[in-house]
């Protein structure tokens, strides 16, 4: 048994345990004590995951490392069977990293920012349970990165959407009821049909061991079992990835969640679904993938071009991002549909720059309502370059690594998933695959212009000195006004970019950067693995 991973699911879980026994939190020290349990919990679990990159053997990143694999229902033959791979490896880092910062930035915010979330408040915003809800949810997204049986691996799967709903129904915006249940319908419904999936490979080889199956390539599954099983199991990923027309959960979702349930949502939640495909759907149903990678692939373009059209029709700046990530999952989706090692290899560096980017820029779009009390970019008025030249300098900057600069993070996996399009796997359809490439060319075209158009509403053109009633209440004016009232303000009185905020922002910024211009830092832990789960020499 390694204690590493063990460790790993133990630290949230029992800071999630410690927060069930009661102490005073009404006061500023119980603020204080709940801030300080935040970040310890948070920060000891990122460590970990650092231990995790410091003992891995990089010269053989093919084989599962810190393997733990004990009994846990013995009459079903269902083990608790956790290991890390190449693949798994940079998930839990950017999981645990991505918890890390959200602590920071709800733990270090100022009254009126998001620190207002941990301090005692009449009426009750319910921080201690805010702190328990993502605590709770950081142990189902790392033991699904971890998880090598496939009932525990849905176990996990399964766990994170209850806490994920209460972040979004308790703490997110004017509608957020109805978008927390129609995520929890979508994603309930896509596990159903993922359980039966799983169950039917269960059923037709007699093992849950995710290695054994992979190494397998689907020997014992009948072509047909394959293609039955495959479409199971793509269904009930695609709805958490979201793969279109599966994704009609995901913009309400992120629109109304609180900046830290956006951020883990985008960040980490989506990346479960595609990295199922790369750990379950691909290896273990190589015959179902073949089959069915073609439509993947169209659904995956399709994706690509509607996210990018919804994109270009948005007012409001969380919208727009929700929006973007369906494209830029598309660009994942059509990674794995290629069945090569170049692009599956582009869709896993795709999910990790994803994850990087859109976190980002989901902070800093939640770091703009805080001072002007919306996301409605002609309500913005523009000219945020001039007003807050630091704020607008970072929006540009995640904006244009998202729409794929050279040189940032976004730029590679969309260049590999592209390639691997140009030359597909034996027995697909060249002519058509080059058809998914024109079309993601076309993506790629339709990204840089909605996220320019976005940059010209809100940091270029003449500044409009205008903030919502909300924020009016924070800086001490505003009177009995109703909220979405607009007011003039003085520039003055709107804050630029705290310290906490780069606290948060800049390890991100960092490793958009890193991966940008190494991206051999990543290709060289996934090359193996994905050669490996794909029978490639």
């Amino acid at each position: 048994m390694n204690w590493v991973l063990i460790a790993l699911l133990g630290v949230p879980l029992a800071g999630a345990a410690a927060l069930l026994a009661p102490f005073r939190r009404d006061t500023a020290a119980g603020g204080r004590l709940l801030q300080m349990h935040a970040l310890a919990v948070s920060g000891v679990t990122f460590a970990l995951s650092v231990v995790l990159v410091a003992g891995f053997d990089y010269g053989d990143a093919a084989r599962v490392q810190f393997s733990t694999d004990l009994a846990w229902v013995p009459g079903l033959d269902l083990r608790f069977h956790l290991g890390v791979d190449g693949i798994s490896l940079p998930l839990v880092v950017l999981t645990t990293l991505l918890v890390f910062l959200c602590s920071v930035y709800l733990c270090w915010g100022r009254a009126d920012g998001p620190g207002q979330l941990l301090r005692p408040k009449t009426g009750g915003n319910r921080p201690r349970a805010l702190v328990f809800t993502l605590l709770v949810l950081e142990v189902g997204m790392i033991g699904t990165f971890l998880a090598l049986d496939l009932l525990l691996f849905f176990v996990f799967f399964e766990v994170v959407l209850i806490p994920m709903y209460f972040v979004i129904a308790v703490w997110g915006g004017h509608a957020r009821r109805a978008a927390a249940i129609k995520f929890i319908l979508y994603t309930l419904l896509g596990s159903v049909v993922l359980l039966l999936g799983l169950l039917l490979i269960w059923a037709q080889t007699g093992t849950l061991d995710m290695i054994a199956l992979a190494r397998a390539h689907g020997t014992g599954m009948s072509s047909s079992a394959q293609v039955l099983a495959f479409i199971a199991v793509g269904i009930g990923l695609a709805v958490k990835t979201p793969m279109w027309p599966l994704h009609t959960w995901l913009p309400a979702a992120h629109t109304e969640a609180p900046t830290v349930g956006s951020v883990l949502l985008a960040g980490v939640l989506l990346k479960m679904g595609t990295y199922g495909f790369a750990r379950i759907a691909i290896p273990v149903l190589p015959d179902g993938a073949a089959a069915m990678a073609p439509w993947l692939g169209a659904f995956a373009v399709i994706g690509i071009i509607y996210g990018s059209l919804a994109c270009l029709a948005q007012r409001d700046l969380k919208r727009m991002i929700a929006y973007s990530s369906i494209g830029h999952m598309g660009f994942v989706l059509l990674g794995f549909a290629t069945l090569t090692p170049v692009g599956v290899n582009g869709a896993l560096f795709g999910n990790i720059a994803h994850g990087l980017i859109t976190a980002l820029l989901f902070f800093i779009a939640g770091a703009i309502k805080d001072r002007y009390g919306t996301t409605d970019m002609p309500s913005l008025g523009g000219g945020m370059l001039s007003r807050l030249p630091h704020l607008g300098s970072l929006l540009t900057f995640a904006a244009v690594a998202s729409l794929g600069m050279p040189g940032l993070a976004g730029f590679w996996g969309e260049m590999l998933a592209l390639l691997g399009a140009y030359g597909p796997a034996a027995g697909l359809s060249r002519p058509l695959y080059l058809t998914f490439m024109a079309l993601g060319g076309l993506g790629t075209v339709l990204t840089a212009a909605y996220f320019l158009l976005m940059l010209s509403r809100v940091t270029h053109g003449r500044s409009v000195e205008t903030v919502h009633a909300p924020v009016l209440a924070a800086v001490g004016g505003g009177g009995g006004r109703r909220p979405g009232t607009v007011l003039r303000v003085g520039i003055a009185r709107v804050r630029d970019v705290t310290g906490y905020e780069l606290a948060a922002w800049v390890p991100l910024i960092a490793l958009i950067l890193l991966l940008g211009l190494w991206p051999k830092t990543l290709l060289l832990v996934t090359g193996p693995v994905v050669r490996t789960l794909l029978g490639a020499p």
